[in-house]
């Protein structure tokens, strides 16, 4: 049982990259995001899929804290997917495919990547409170969850000429 959980905390392998393997995990949260976009998934088929994600990675990054025998390893990085995720959910069934909806990508990821590296009040405290795969996940979850947030407020007084064409939520 070793190795599914592996290929799943380091989210198929992403998890090993030289250098910032967190912001590559980040990277596959994005193509999993556009990979339910481009599938036009549902808000609730969404919400499955970030339920499937964090339950899977809570079960995997305590298997590969066993592995790697280190909590919280940095090959671990099914929690920035599961958190990406999260941050990108303001986005789903908003048009992304023209050069404005990209740029909202890119702020949903920036903006995570800012909350899991800053970890501001509640990150921190997650990080601190919860141990084992939980653990691991429980600080990203909440990154994800303000950087979500924080979407949704830029995207709402954002001008209506940065949308995209025909964009507005189904």
């Amino acid at each position: 049982m070793r190795q599914p959980a592996v290929w799943i905390g380091t989210a198929g392998g992403f998890g090993y990259a030289p250098v910032v393997p967190g912001t590559f995990g980040s990277a596959a949260g994005v193509l999993l995001f556009l990979a339910c976009a481009g599938l036009e998934a549902t808000p609730l088929v969404y919400a499955a899929v970030v339920v499937a994600v964090s339950l899977a990675g809570v079960w995997a990054a305590g298997r590969c804290e066993a592995v790697f025998g280190r909590a919280d390893d940095g090959r671990i990085v099914i929690d920035e997917v599961a958190g990406q995720l999260i941050s990108l959910a303001p986005l789903v069934g908003v048009g992304i495919g023209s050069a404005a909806g990209i740029s909202w990508v890119v702020t949903g990821f920036v903006a995570f990547r800012v909350f899991d590296i800053w970890k501001p009040g509640p990150v921190r405290w997650a990080e601190r409170r919860f141990q084992g795969g939980f653990g691991v996940m429980a600080d990203d979850w909440l990154a994800g969850a303000m950087a979500a947030a924080l979407l949704a407020v830029v995207m709402a007084v954002a001008p209506a000429a940065a949308l995209p064409a025909g964009a507005g939520a189904r």
